[in-house]
């Protein structure tokens, strides 16, 4: 089975982006599956449905997201209703939605979780407690892969070898720039520590480069418009065995 992982969408053209080449790369690498992560795909912020659904139209099976999660109040609704659409588990009980969602494939199940770390982000509940929690909770899966947002490579690596023969994959996101440390951890699972992002290569995360640069050099509140230009998709593709549910080839993309 190859697993497709696609970089936080940035903004509108994040999304076109994504509707001109995933469908052909899909055909080309002979992808069966898709998670892509979807939480800056409304412009400034957030997703909305009609963000999440250009996603699914471009042939995701699953968007996960992080921090912005819930940064359109259009999507608290549709967080409950879209069974593919999922955000962090460690949020609190009550929240919108879920965090981790398992697609029948017929001849397997795979199971999407999403994680938000919590060095330098807001301080949830212990990602390393809920995924042991949740790993329990989802054994009839053999096939379970993981986006962890967060901030710190080191929680990332961790989380990696805490998980490392556990799950199928682990992918980063969350600061829209590529690690070159794609692997296969010494027991089968699939790493890397950032996938990056699918926007605006000439840009500041996909936001206009000169509002962050004001941003920096006054400190004062900057609208974050989105940059306009060429796009980039980061990506990873996990070669993953059926029958162990272990990978056996991770290989990292940008697709222009």
């Amino acid at each position: 089975m190859k697993v497709l992982c696609i970089g936080d969408v940035c903004g509108d053209n994040g999304c076109k982006h994504l509707r001109r080449v995933l469908p052909k790369f899909k055909r080309e690498y002979g992808v069966d599956f898709v998670i892509v992560n979807g939480e800056n795909s409304f412009d400034g912020k957030g997703i909305t449905p009609e963000t999440a659904q250009s996603i699914f139209d471009s042939g995701a099976d699953v968007i996960t997201t992080g921090n912005h999660a819930f940064g359109r109040y259009e999507s608290y609704d549709y967080y409950d209703s879209c069974e593919s659409l999922i955000r962090p588990a460690n949020y609190p009980k009550g929240t919108p939605g879920r965090g981790y969602t398992v697609v029948d494939m017929l001849r397997y199940k795979v199971c999407v979780i999403n994680l938000l770390g919590t060095m330098y982000l807001e301080p949830l509940g212990d990602p390393f407690q809920l995924i042991d929690e949740i790993l329990e909770q989802t054994k009839d899966c053999k096939i379970r892969i993981l986006d962890f947002h967060a901030e710190a490579t080191s929680e990332k690596r961790a989380m990696g070898f805490y998980l490392d023969g556990k799950v199928s994959a682990v992918f980063g996101t969350h600061t829209h720039i590529p690690t070159a440390d794609e692997t296969v951890l010494p027991n089968g699972t699939g790493y890397i520590t950032d996938v990056g992002m699918t926007g605006v290569e000439d840009s500041v995360l996909g936001v206009k480069k000169e509002k962050a640069i004001e941003k920096f050099k006054t400190r004062m509140p900057v609208r974050f418009d989105s940059a306009d230009g060429e796009c980039k998709m980061d990506c990873v593709l996990f070669e993953i065995q059926d029958k162990t549910g272990l990978t056996v080839k991770t290989e990292r993309f940008t697709v222009r």
